[in-house]
């Protein structure tokens, strides 16, 4: 079966725009990926993780300690929030009865 002519010239366009919106979408893709800090994979499917070189590393550093302070801030900020939920719950006169224990104590 030969290929019409008339055919070939119709069916090009669409091809051509197909093909050209599937480029253009791959390398978005990729774009997204990398801003986004997600690995690009090779042919095999398998990750590939862009070096970052010694600044990202300095900056998951700076970014990991200061999770921690903010993790033990927090921390004591639940502590503090809990003492205040019992004294807002405890009734006034057991509340005035464990301060004057506690400057009983104080003086002793």
């Amino acid at each position: 079966m030969a290929l019409d002519p008339v055919m070939l010239e119709a069916i090009a366009p669409a091809a051509g725009i197909i093909g050209f919106t599937s480029v253009i979408g791959w390398v978005v893709t990729t774009w997204l990926k990398v801003k986004n800090g997600y690995p690009l994979e090779n042919s095999w499917g398998k990750p590939m993780y862009p070096n970052g070189g010694g600044e990202a590393m300095e900056r998951i550093r700076l970014i990991s300690q200061e999770n921690a302070q903010l993790r033990a801030e927090l921390g004591s900020i639940k502590d503090r929030m809990a003492v205040l939920e019992r004294i807002a719950t405890d009734k006034p006169s057991m509340l005035a009865a464990e301060i004057d224990s506690l400057k009983t104590k104080q003086l002793n």
